[in-house]
């Protein structure tokens, strides 16, 4: 009897935390919400006197300082890449700007090797040509290969 109780007990109270932690968030949460009423309330009483536009111009000049900053920042490091290029070969530099597509062009060449070569085992095995392309070509290895095509065709896109 003592053993059930005892197991009772210890199961009740690992919950407790989970218990406390609960309230602990919904009281939060009620003063997220009433921050966030005072907030919006302070905004229209702002806008009600013509400071909108205030509040406007500020965004603005926020989102200036951080393409600013943006700017910078890409300007320092391609400053840092031309001084850590001064002095080196040619064959150096030319090497160093292009390893990450020498990276992905050695990983699909080995992955089309691989699946030709497991194309050819499953077919010279018995297995019909339609059920061979399903086993060797995969759908995470079209994940992958997505991942890579998404990777050169698409950081372009999002840096503009």
């Amino acid at each position: 009897m003592l053993s059930i109780l005892s197991g009772i007990l210890g199961f009740a109270t690992s919950g407790l935390p989970s218990v406390l932690k609960f309230f602990e968030q919904k009281g939060d949460q009620n003063h997220e919400r009433e921050m966030a009423k005072i907030e919006m309330q302070r905004s229209l009483a702002m806008a009600e006197k013509g400071f909108a536009s205030q509040e406007r111009i500020e965004e603005l000049k926020t989102e200036q300082v951080s393409m600013d900053t943006y700017t910078q920042e890409r300007v320092a490091l391609y400053k840092n890449d031309e001084a850590s290029a001064e002095g080196a070969s040619t064959w150096v530099i030319n090497l160093r700007a292009s390893v990450r597509p020498i990276i992905t062009y050695v990983f699909v060449i080995i992955l089309l090797v691989v699946d030709f070569v497991g194309l050819y085992w499953a077919i010279s095995s018995g297995h019909n040509y339609a059920e061979a392309m399903h086993i060797v070509f995969s759908n995470e290895e079209m994940a992958i290969l997505a991942s890579i095509i998404g990777f050169w065709f698409g950081s372009r896109h999002w840096e503009k």
